[in-house]
């Protein structure tokens, strides 16, 4: 028997409803699942494209006679440089620019118009032309890259060498304007000067005229330490874009064993230009320590056993060993008092210099050409060359340095230097010297030791 209007008994259209409505939720879940499931056979059954296919040709050509083949020439010329190192040799230069034209070397020896061939100057830069059968075009020596002139222009000097057609040569000087350029540059020591300016890219005719402007303040053969500075600003021509080598040293600043040694360019008005130090007292005239560049202390001044003799005694100068022909350099401003042959001494030359100074250069192998008693020099002029004659064992110099008469050690005692600006050129120096101050510190990668004094202080 059944009650009627009891609620917990679903009607069936209620339970129909229900169904209906899952079953809707679960279809569409399968729909889904489907579509995903179709989707991802698709991508797994897409191929990808092939690869396209290569094709490979082969043809072989003939080619011509080569006795119709026309060689291929170029008028424009091989041009080759060097630059003149220390020692070098006018048989080393042609060697390394390649040229072997017979009578060649000869010519340059002999010609009178090539003289000035005849110094190598170490810095500049010799060019080479040569066309493409090796043949010599044109040979160039820049002896003189920049030379003032008076109206403050520069110009440019150089020797030109050219085949004359006829077997022979001709040789010819030039010269065209030039532009003048300063170049500031900074060093440090590690093994050795020419070393450190190479590195910083200075010419090796600045590298020599730091020696000699310094040469009276710093033995460059013994002084030297590993950390040495310099800061040099000097002059650099060119001509047409082409560099053609350094000029004049125009400021210096050399710190050599917690010393500071300076060098600045100055002419006063009305008179030669000389070296100053930054406080206007002139280098030129002091007593240069060495007459030999870049040699070695064979000898030192003092007691020792005689070479020669084998007998202890007292030796009054320096020996520098030297290869024979070496020049010598006159040390200072100076009239020859004595040329010529003196016992051990072999071939001798002495000059008297001012306040009863004298200094002697010993065992030369020659003079140099026109050296006469009574005869001026200059301060590094080049007096004789280094030779044995005398009591020597071997080729180096004796250089003796007096003192009314009396020999003195030339490496230690202090050597007078010359006389500074009057009042009235101090203006126009002190203002050259700030310029060139500002310009050195430009380039100063750190400031001098607090421990380092100015040597010209």
């Amino acid at each position: 028997m059944y009650e009627k209007g009891i609620t917990g008994s679903p009607s069936y259209r209620e339970t129909t409803r229900t169904h209906r409505s899952h079953h809707f939720i679960r279809n569409g879940v399968v729909l889904v699942a489907l579509a995903l499931f179709a989707g991802a056979a698709a991508l797994a059954v897409v191929k990808p494209p092939e690869a396209p296919a290569f094709y490979q040709a082969r043809q072989t050509l003939d080619l011509p006679d080569s006795a119709t083949l026309t060689p291929i020439r170029s008028n424009t010329p091989y041009i080759s440089e060097t630059q003149i190192r220390r020692g070098d040799t006018l048989a080393a230069l042609l060697q390394r620019l390649r040229i072997s034209e017979s009578g060649l070397q000869q010519f340059l020896v002999q010609n009178k118009n090539a003289r000035a061939i005849y110094k190598l100057y170490p810095g500049r830069t010799v060019q080479a032309a040569l066309d493409d059968s090796g043949a010599l075009v044109w040979l160039r020596y820049n002896h003189t890259p920049g030379a003032r002139q008076d109206d403050g222009s520069y110009v440019s000097r150089w020797l030109e060498i050219r085949p004359d057609g006829q077997g022979s040569f001709a040789a010819a000087e030039h010269s065209a304007h030039a532009e003048a350029q300063v170049r500031v540059a900074e060093g440090v020591i590690n093994s050795s000067l020419f070393g450190a300016t190479d590195s910083a890219g200075i010419p090796d005719s600045i590298t020599m005229q730091m020696t000699d402007i310094l040469g009276s303040k710093v033995d460059f053969l013994r002084d030297l330490r590993h950390g040495d500075r310099f800061r040099v600003v000097y002059e650099n021509y060119a001509r047409n874009g082409e560099e053609l080598g350094g000029g004049r040293i125009l400021a210096l600043e050399f710190q050599n064993k917690n010393k500071v040694y300076e060098a600045v360019w100055f002419a006063p008005e009305g008179g030669s230009g000389a070296y100053y130090d930054f406080d206007g007292r002139s280098l030129k005239g002091a007593f240069l320590r060495n007459s030999i560049k870049f040699s070695r202390i064979s000898s030192t001044f003092g007691l020792r056993k005689h070479p020669v003799h084998g007998k202890w005694r007292a030796h009054k100068g320096v020996d520098y060993a030297a290869p024979a022909g070496t020049p010598i350099h006159a040390t200072a401003d100076g009239v020859v008092s004595f040329v010529g042959r003196q016992n051990g001494y072999g071939n001798v030359v002495i000059l008297q210099h001012h306040d009863n100074y004298t200094t002697l250069y010993a065992h030369q192998s020659r003079f140099a050409k026109g050296l006469r008693k009574g005869a001026r020099v200059n301060q590094g002029d080049i007096i004789g060359y280094v030779g044995s004659t005398g009591w020597a064992t071997g080729p180096h110099l004796h250089y003796e340095f007096r003192v009314a008469n009396k020999a003195i050690d030339p490496l230690s005692v202090d050597l007078p230097v010359a006389r500074t600006l009057d009042n009235t050129q101090r203006v126009a120096f002190n203002a050259l010297v700030a310029q060139y101050r500002d310009q050195i510190n430009v380039v100063s990668r750190e400031p001098l030791a607090q421990d380092v004094q100015l040597a010209s202080r």
